[in-house]
């Protein structure tokens, strides 16, 4: 938990997806103190045709590198979202050649109830988290 999932348009290879990801979590890991093992992500590749991702106006350039990346999680602070934000751009740009115009982000947050990480039990609220 945090849950991570990336919608991308098909053509990356297996190791540009692998890095990716690791490049993700590391943000997660950096900026949100997340434990390292903590690690929930899900990549859908979609047709070029079958993911459109607008500016809103903002004058904002998109190419076929474009990820958007969606998170539920328990509720983080305002800081905290803003300096992920920036964390994740920067290292994606640096590490896989992902402009910060390419990557979109949005959080969904939830509570310790809507979380069971197996054997049917909500492990926030047992206390074994």
């Amino acid at each position: 938990m945090p849950l991570m999932q990336y919608h991308v348009i098909k053509g990356r290879t297996p190791e540009e997806i692998e890095l990716l990801l690791d490049t993700a979590h590391e943000a997660m890991v950096r900026t949100f103190k997340v434990p390292q093992g903590d690690r929930y992500q899900i990549l859908t590749e979609h047709a070029p045709s079958h993911l459109k991702a607008l500016d809103t106006g903002l004058g904002i350039p998109r190419t076929k590198k474009f990820v958007l990346l969606h998170v539920v999680s328990r509720p983080r602070g305002r800081e905290a979202k803003v300096a992920f934000y920036e964390n994740l751009c920067a290292d994606l740009q640096a590490k896989c050649g992902i402009a910060p115009s390419d990557v979109m982000i949005s959080f969904t947050e939830n509570g310790d109830e809507d979380w069971s990480f197996g054997h049917g039990r909500a492990q926030f609220l047992t206390g074994e988290l």
